[in-house]
């Protein structure tokens, strides 16, 4: 049970550049208690951890760990401690196996000489101890991103830490990955290990954790007990003002089957049959939900229609005309992709607001063909700015340093400045808080109202439920379910994407 303070942050202030990101604030954890952070994109989370992990630098205060003033100035600093990380954005190295990744620079040697054997038998013990569905010699790059999530929590826990930190850790899992992930939580506060959990997804929160510190502004807003941690309060104190997280729990679909086929796919068929057949049609002005599991081959199938990866056999039509897709025609025939991994594949986190926005429409901001335009490159992110409200509205900002919703809309804002037909989103507010959801939705809804086809693929039940004008659920690679026209909630979702039948539902 949770018990003496484990770690305390006194007093932390920190400002990048004169502009102030924390002022006064105060985090404490105790041992053995699942405490959460929350607060919007921008109100200082990541911040303090980067602190508290030796990433940055306070520019004053205090932090303790066990009582004592300790100084943390580096990565090594806090694992020594015994603190581990598992930041939102992943750090594994693709092309080892999961039990290198596991034990990189802690691997068990014989001599000068790695002992791969006992590597991996160390490996084959964490992963039998909290039943992952990982092998500890299966290469990390032919997994996809929820398995990779797993082997960061493996990481951690292989440590023996006393503090771990978990951010966004269910933002790539599915609904199983998640619920083994919350057993593991729950046996590690039992055992005493203390957990700082951020997420924006608050049933988890109201679920998990013992305590919860809110950040708004950089500055503390509110500690709440677990008797406290009321919903509408906490959203109502995270952004000063009452979204309803619940909404689309139940939702009548409507399709309108009258308006133009915008998106015509037929019998798409992958070369390594991760995806089969996939037959669909997406209409003007429609939002077409693609829900399932993680591995479904949701994923894959869309960014076959957009041309990154090639299909073996099948057609895509867009307005009738059969294409040969590839990013560079999907661009030219007004096709918008926003990837699942908005960091490696979405943006440049070196570059600009200003040159990320221009990155795919440069075609655009050319004077006669010729020469780039720079007052036009600074217009069209200016424009972009305000049509989605990127914050900091300061157009030089380096996008990397921006908060994940900020990345996020400045991926999307570079397809608004085009004359859109169809635009692919891939689960689009992964890792974003809950204010900033609601604005991402706005602007979807926004640009089916305008007459442009959506396509969104989410694991998040509600938002798949709340964006939706039909959706479709893949299982193994197949089209299994159709919801459209009817009245659908989110077990009936999760059902078919497990392969449950209605009369196994009823049944049960």
């Amino acid at each position: 049970m949770a018990g003496n303070t484990i770690l305390e942050a006194e007093h932390i202030y920190k400002s990048f550049s004169g502009v102030p990101v924390l002022q006064d604030v105060h985090f404490e954890v105790k041992v053995g208690e699942v405490h959460a952070l929350m607060g919007e994109n921008g109100a200082g989370k990541s911040t303090l951890i980067k602190i508290v992990t030796g990433v940055y630098s306070k520019d004053e205060g205090q932090i303790y760990w066990e009582g004592r003033p300790v100084e943390i100035n580096s990565y090594q600093d806090c694992q020594k401690l015994g603190v581990a990380c598992i930041y939102q954005e992943l750090s594994v190295i693709p092309p080892l196996t999961v039990a290198q990744n596991v034990f990189l620079g802690r691997e068990p040697r014989n001599g000068p000489f790695i002992n791969y054997n006992k590597m991996n038998e160390m490996t084959q013990e964490l992963i039998d101890k909290y039943q992952f569905p990982l092998k500890p010699t299966t290469i990390v790059d032919n997994l996809g991103i929820g398995q990779r999530q797993l082997i960061e929590i493996l990481k951690g826990l292989s440590q023996n830490s006393k503090l771990l930190i978990m951010d966004e850790p269910t933002a790539s899992l599915s609904g199983k990955e998640a619920e083994m992930l919350f057993h593991i939580i729950r046996t590690l506060r039992e055992q005493s290990v203390s957990i700082i959990y951020i997420s924006h997804r608050l049933e988890e929160v109201y679920m998990l954790s013992d305590r919860l510190t809110i950040l708004r502004d950089g500055k503390n807003a509110a500690v709440l007990e677990k008797e406290e941690i009321i919903p509408a309060k906490v959203i109502e104190t995270m952004i000063g003002k009452v979204v309803d997280e619940s909404a689309g729990s139940r939702k009548m679909l409507h399709s309108d089957d009258s308006k133009p086929v915008r998106l015509e796919v037929k019998n798409l068929t992958d070369k390594t049959d991760r995806y089969r057949n996939i037959s669909f049609q997406v209409h003007s002005g429609e939002i077409l939900g693609l829900g399932g599991l993680i591995g479904a081959g949701r994923t894959e199938v869309v960014r076959a229609i957009y041309g990154v990866d090639k299909a073996a056999s099948g057609e895509v039509l867009l307005s009738g005309k059969k294409l040969n897709p590839s990013p560079k025609l999907s661009i030219k025939e007004g096709i918008g992709f926003v990837p699942e991994d908005r960091r490696n594949q979405g943006f440049i986190p070196l570059l600009s607001t200003t040159k990320n926005v221009a990155l795919t429409n440069y075609d655009i901001v050319k004077i006669n063909g010729v020469a780039i335009s720079d007052s036009d490159e600074l217009a069209m992110s200016k424009r972009a700015i305000e049509a989605i409200d990127i914050r900091p509205s300061d157009p030089d900002k380096q996008v990397g340093v921006m908060s994940g919703g900020n990345q996020q809309k400045v991926v999307l804002g570079k397809w608004l400045m085009r004359n859109l037909k169809l635009l692919i989103v891939d689960e689009p507010t992964a890792g974003i808080d809950v204010g900033a959801k609601d604005e991402i939705y706005s602007i979807l809804e926004r640009l089916a109202n305008e007459g442009v086809a959506v396509i969104v693929v989410t694991s998040d039940l509600q938002e798949l439920l709340r964006v939706s004008h039909r959706i479709l659920v893949m299982r193994k690679g197949n089209i299994v379910k159709e919801f459209k026209n009817v009245e659908v909630t989110q077990s009936m979702v999760l059902a078919a994407g497990q392969g449950v039948t209605e009369n196994q539902q009823e049944e049960n």
